[in-house]
């Protein structure tokens, strides 16, 4: 990507990474960055420290937090979860369905859309965020008042909302849609292993288990954003994703003298004059005072990891520890690959390269274990289509569906003269005669809907219950619908198919490699996984781009 004249957004934008990128970033002459961060303080100071370095572009500061729904984005964290009405909306913003409700409203989603950014970089640290709500601790408090009889609806909302994986997925699926509302058209990911590049044997932990189990939560959430990134890598019509791995310890920001602040407060001293007796040390007597002034000391300012004296910053970064990376290094490699020059440091492509995918014999067995399947479906009289186990409901419905076509029409083009009133009537009584096809259907948990829309065939189990007030509401997800609003649907399916089919006539025919191998043509025979496999491909755009 030429970088001129693009919008470039950073999120964490003063942070280390961050502000470290939006400097290279400048150098390119984009046309404005935006950058984001949680606090309106630390992103004014952000934008007032690039100005000068800005030149023609425009440096926007914007702030909140982007993993929030927008009312709540600026909210005090300190006492965002004291108020029951903010709490139901995370919860339902975590956990509920994916409405358009909850991504109008989504801070990051709402950012994407104002600015429509060519590039994003996310220089979050996504995994601290979530993991460090520590869920461990939370579950062990509410296991406690369980113990007690004291658990309330407050308690479990407190809980629930400490979960990192659920607001993980969910914080992805909002910059999935984000991404694509905005047209963006690159997104690099600047991630974490959590440890700094050490392993189960890092001696940099907050609790006598080492690692402790938030430490090991982080690496699992790093973990987990990585594959999902990875899915969003192999999704067409997105952002290029890329996801820059550092594995060492970042820093630095500044070398100074001055007052320590640790959480963004002094270190207030105290001294205690005399030694109190051991068995009233931790009694509450205050054997110390206050020394009326703040530590103050020599520092390394090492970004969101905070203030490190001397020798801290020394055994850390020495050989065979974290050793250290610095953030500028990290914002050379962002360019490059926004750029369009490889590094060898994108994660995705290294997971592309290393994982197994699709084989030339598996190809070649396929093609034998249909022909065994298709012999033993002769020798026993049956047809097999769909047991409802490999999902979703939809997929079963479809085959079903399509198999009803198959044996009502010769070809494709058949199916695409019909008419939707009598498909229905007709499919119904073939069903009515075939009972041991209408066994296997509603067996497996699809229910039947009659050609007239007021009856229904089903078993004991139904594997898409019914929408409550709108029972029909549920037809498309996973049942067979035999009303004529569904048979119009595969009507215009077959008609769409001869489109394709004319469209790819009138261009000159070749004998290549480019040929679409898995094209339906007009006089083809209905085949209910080709019929599937065509509504997954260009209905829902469920193809895969990488192999």
């Amino acid at each position: 990507m030429d970088l001129q004249g693009t919008t470039i957004m950073i999120l964490g934008g003063s942070g280390l990474v961050g502000h470290a990128v939006a400097r290279r970033v400048l150098d390119y002459r984009p046309s404005r960055i935006v950058l984001v961060a949680l606090s309106e303080p630390e992103t004014e100071t952000a934008r007032a420290a690039l100005a000068p370095l800005a030149g023609d572009a425009a440096v926007i500061a914007e702030y909140g937090n982007v993993y929030l729904p927008a009312p709540l984005a600026r909210a005090d964290a300190a006492t965002l979860l004291d108020d029951a009405a903010s709490r139901r909306m995370l919860i339902n913003d975590i956990f509920g369905d994916l409405t358009e409700e909850l991504l109008s409203r989504n801070r990051c989603v709402q950012l994407l859309e104002k600015y429509r950014p060519d590039a994003v970089v996310d220089c979050i640290n996504t995994a601290t965020a979530f993991a460090y709500l520590d869920v461990c601790r939370s579950a062990r408090e509410l296991h406690a008042l369980s113990a007690t009889g004291t658990v309330d609806q407050e308690a479990i909302e407190r809980h629930l909302l400490t979960e990192p994986i659920a607001q993980l997925t969910r914080h992805i699926q909002f910059m999935v849609e984000g991404l694509k509302r905005a047209g963006t058209r690159s997104y690099v990911k600047i991630g974490t292993s959590g440890t700094g590049g050490m392993g189960f044997n890092i001696p940099y932990t907050h609790s006598e288990e080492r690692p402790s189990r938030t430490l090991m939560t982080k690496s699992a959430v790093a973990g987990a954003h990585t594959l999902l990134l990875y899915l969003l890598g192999r999704t067409p019509d997105t952002a290029a994703t890329v996801e820059i791995k550092p594995t060492a310890a970042i820093g630095w920001r500044e070398i100074k003298f001055g007052p320590v602040r640790r959480g963004g407060r002094p270190i207030q001293l105290y001294d205690c004059p005399a030694p109190l007796p051991l068995a009233r040390a931790f009694d509450g007597a205050a054997g110390w005072k206050a020394l009326d002034r703040p530590l103050a000391s020599v520092f390394i300012n090492m970004g969101e990891n905070g203030l490190f004296a001397r020798e801290e910053f020394a055994t850390i970064t020495a050989l065979g520890q974290m050793e250290f990376i610095t953030p500028e290094e990290i914002a050379d490699q962002v360019i490059m690959e926004l750029r369009g020059y490889p590094t060898g440091h994108d994660v995705i492509a290294a997971l592309d390269s290393a994982t197994a995918g699709p084989t030339y014999r598996a190809g070649i067995l396929r093609h034998a274990a249909l022909e065994r399947l298709d012999q033993l479906e002769r020798t026993h009289g049956v047809r097999s289509i769909a047991f409802e186990m490999l999902g979703p409901p939809r997929l079963t419905k479809l085959l079903y569906e399509a198999f009803l076509c198959s044996k009502l029409f010769g070809s494709v083009a058949e199916l695409a003269q019909a008419d939707p009133a009598t498909l229905g009537k007709r499919a119904e009584t073939l069903l009515a005669q075939d009972t041991g096809l209408r066994a296997e259907i509603v067996s497996v948990g699809i229910p039947i809907v009659s050609a007239d829309g007021h009856g229904l065939t089903r078993g004991p189990h139904v594997v898409v219950p019914p929408v409550p007030g709108d029972p029909l509401a549920a037809a498309p997800r996973g049942w067979v619908d035999l009303r004529p609003v569904n048979g119009r649907l595969w009507i215009d399916r077959a008609k769409r198919i001869l489109a394709q089919a004319q469209a790819r006539a009138a261009l000159p025919r070749g004998s290549g490699s480019d040929e679409e191998w898995y094209a339906v043509e007009p006089g083809d025979p209905i085949l209910p996984w080709r019929m599937a496999t065509w509504v997954f491909r260009h209905e829902d755009q469920g193809e895969r781009i990488k192999r």
